[in-house]
């Protein structure tokens, strides 16, 4: 081989009547091949699935060639150009594995960009979809057949939690279903674990990349799956705070249907289902003329029916604001107790965040502010959609009374404020409630107030700050809410003008 040809960057074979005369030092490296000389090239040269080497070589007339294959023997993608001159053939070799790499990388991060692009517009749609949805099955059917129909995912399916256990019960499926949605449903009306069960439990969303090699998935499903060619599942569950509304499984023909970014985005969407849901819930329980309103007690569980039987105290609650996403602000009348030692006697106390003294009118009466956690049964009531009429806590039990929409399940929020067992319930009726005038006229303020004007308004009028002299400074309502104190006064203002605007408003209308 001549010395221009031995010392090129790239490996260089001389093949005559298919073997090999000659070869350069690259060359040999590239094929992991001592000198190949005097041996075929078909054994010489890797195979790769196309074996175009090998063709052009078999031809009766080898015409010049050139074609980029991945080897898999040597892991190498390679270069490969067949030049043939008077019964002579030269066969260069590059190695582009490196080159090839960082474009499959690009390939694949750019595809994964625009299915991400068309996943969030997919989804996009599912929440302008649930804008203005009047119930939770509206809200629910809106998900499966928007994400069940799209070319995204072979099918979704929704279910809820039954109401006098932890199973769930199947809503409705859309899409192409197969075998593999009815051997879900088989499962779900079996008891199995399936991975929208554990999506409930959990109240996490749960993702299956190998449905037919997952054996955590009944079996039945994963036969199934395999027979339909469905190879991921992802179950979101919708929930609202501790509350879970509802789950949804979402079906694909492919192992990485969902990504890192699209399984936050449908964690995100879960969530807003939850919000939504609660939504419509508190608007049919604000709406409607007929309500249930259920009287249940509570026990060791509650942290203030533990906290009265500790101080020897009756508590009663007076009023709420929530407190950040997922805790609520009471505040109690105290009574036979030291308001100051009932606040103390919260540090130990889990599930109550701090407090303090508002008021204290003597030695054994007043009232206190208590932050409560998530686990707690008030917080879960009002998380359920159930609106507090009156709590009372005495001697290590407490009576809770709220008003829920004639559809609610009871059996339900027993389960969500109960403890290892549902809340008892110690009365329940169906009541109906004529508006009146204070309540529209409530309902016109609360339209023209904002959401943090009316906490602010309505914390500072619990704090006692209004009363003369003051239970609560300005300074305490603010750090209560955790805002500045100008920022305070500024909402208070706010609020006050527009109380004052709805009752002249209010009485203009009435002398005309």
């Amino acid at each position: 081989m001549e010395d221009r040809l031995q010392n090129a960057p790239i490996g260089v074979i001389t093949v005559r009547d298919r073997t090999v005369m000659a070869s350069n030092e690259i060359a040999s490296e590239l094929l992991t091949a001592d000198d190949p000389s005097g041996e075929k090239i078909a054994d010489v040269f890797p195979r790769s699935v196309a074996d175009s080497l090998l063709r052009a070589f078999d031809e009766e007339s080898l015409t010049d060639t050139t074609f980029e294959e991945y080897y898999p023997t040597i892991d190498r993608w390679l270069s490969v150009s067949v030049v043939s001159d008077d019964g002579t053939s030269t066969v260069y070799v590059d190695d582009v594995t490196e080159r090839k790499t960082h474009q499959q990388a690009r390939e694949r991060l750019r595809a994964e960009h625009e299915r991400a692009a068309v996943v969030d517009r997919l989804i996009a749609d599912v929440l302008r979809g649930l804008v203005g949805a009047a119930s939770r099955e509206e809200i629910t059917k809106t998900i499966r057949e928007r994400l069940g129909n799209s070319d995204q995912y072979q099918f979704a399916w929704t279910g809820v939690r039954v109401a006098d256990g932890e199973g769930l019960e199947v809503e409705g499926a859309a899409g192409d279903r197969g075998e593999t949605f009815p051997a879900v449903r088989a499962a779900v009306e079996r008891g199995d674990t399936t991975p929208e069960q554990r999506a409930v439990e959990r109240q996490r969303p749960q993702l299956i990349q190998s449905l037919s090699g997952d054996e955590t998935v009944p079996e039945p499903v994963r036969v199934a799956g395999f027979a339909d060619g469905v190879q991921s599942v992802l179950a979101v569950p919708l929930v609202y705070g501790s509350s879970v509304y509802g789950v949804v499984g979402v079906y694909a023909g492919t192992k990485k249907a969902f990504s890192d970014h699209e399984r936050s985005s449908f964690e995100a969407l879960g969530e807003l289902a939850g919000l939504a849901i609660n939504a419509t819930r508190n608007r049919q329980l604000l709406l409607a003329d007929t309500i249930t309103e259920v009287t249940f007690e509570l026990g060791a569980h509650s942290a203030l029916a533990r906290l009265s039987e500790s101080c020897d105290a009756e508590l009663t609650l007076d009023g709420t604001v929530p407190a950040g996403d997922d805790g609520l602000t009471c505040f109690l009348t105290v009574s036979g107790a030291a308001p100051e030692a009932v606040v103390d006697a919260t540090e130990p106390t889990q599930n109550v965040d701090g407090g303090r003294v508002v008021r204290q009118s003597d030695e054994g009466h007043g009232r206190i502010e208590l932050t409560l956690g998530s686990e707690t049964p008030l917080v879960a009531a009002v998380t359920h959609g159930a609106t507090i009429r009156t709590a009372t806590f005495e001697g290590g039990t407490g009576r809770l009374v709220v008003e829920l929409s004639t559809d609610a399940t009871v059996r339900r929020l027993a389960d969500e404020i109960g403890d290892d067992r549902p809340a008892p319930v110690l009365a329940r009726q169906d009541r109906t409630r004529s508006p009146t005038t204070a309540r529209e006229f409530r309902d016109e303020l609360n339209e023209r107030l904002t959401d943090r004007q009316e906490t602010v308004l309505r914390t500072a009028y619990l704090a006692d700050y209004f009363e003369s002299p003051r239970g609560s400074t300005a300074e305490e309502v603010a750090e209560s809410l955790e805002i500045t104190g100008s920022t305070l006064l500024h909402h208070l203002r706010a609020s006050q003008r527009k109380l004052l605007e709805a009752f002249y408003d209010e009485h203009n209308d009435d002398r005309s």
